[in-house]
């Protein structure tokens, strides 16, 4: 069966075009004009995949990622926008996205980001080697995508689970913030290291007790992080 991959863009050309790229490569491929289209196609087709722009006509893309994320829905974003500024990403990631490119793009490249959100995708739904693992007063499902510490319980992105599972598996051992982007998120330049550390601050708020004195994810001056669970 085909990947179904939604597109959330109001601009039609660009939708109508990125969607006979995207059928030509064998995709399953749907639109969404607005925020309001997204969310009820998110809920009815269940895709494996959603490429959203920014700049929509009733809610942005950002809060179309966060009311995602609030349901537990953990299919991958791709955020596709004109907005180029450094916080405009770091924002983007930080409500949920597991990716961002700028417009214009260049088409092997969009193909190519589809194509590893997908895989890490498929590598997640099979569990991988890990599944519910304690740290600390938490236990953190990978499977499910999830920390509950007492009655509380969080929800991870595809990226806090994958930092996660990198610090996890090379546990007391320093991993370096240049390691994280090449392991987490596959490039050298982008994201930056101060995007490894707004995740690092994400991942002690959901797990440590006191996420501003942790004892679990330890920062390594000049390194990197480690995990101690």
């Amino acid at each position: 069966m085909e990947p179904k991959i939604l597109i959330v863009e109001d601009e039609r050309e660009m939708a109508r075009g990125l969607k006979d790229i995207l059928e030509f490569e064998g995709y399953d491929v749907a639109i969404a004009g607005n925020g309001r289209e997204a969310l009820q196609s998110v809920v009815r087709r269940e895709p494996d995949c959603i490429i959203l722009d920014l700049m929509l006509p009733d809610v942005n893309g950002y809060q179309v990622c966060e009311d995602i994320r609030r349901q537990k829905i953990n299919t991958p974003i791709l955020m596709l926008t004109a907005r180029a500024q450094d916080y405009d990403k770091i924002r983007g990631l930080e409500v949920g996205a597991d990716d961002y490119m700028t417009k214009p793009f260049s088409v092997g490249e969009l193909l190519a980001r589809i194509k590893a959100l997908l895989r890490r995708s498929s590598l997640y739904a099979q569990g991988q080697e890990l599944d519910v693992v304690r740290v600390g007063s938490s236990l953190v499902d990978v499977k499910h995508f999830t920390v509950r510490r007492g009655s509380r319980e969080h929800s991870l992105s595809h990226y806090e689970v994958e930092l996660f599972k990198l610090l996890y598996t090379s546990a007391d051992q320093p991993v370096t913030r240049a390691e994280i982007l090449e392991k987490v998120w596959g490039m050298d330049k982008y994201p930056t290291n101060r995007t490894v550390d707004n995740f690092i601050v994400k991942l002690r708020k959901k797990i440590e007790d006191d996420w501003q004195n942790p004892r679990h994810i330890l920062t390594i001056y000049g390194v990197g992080y480690k995990l101690s669970p």
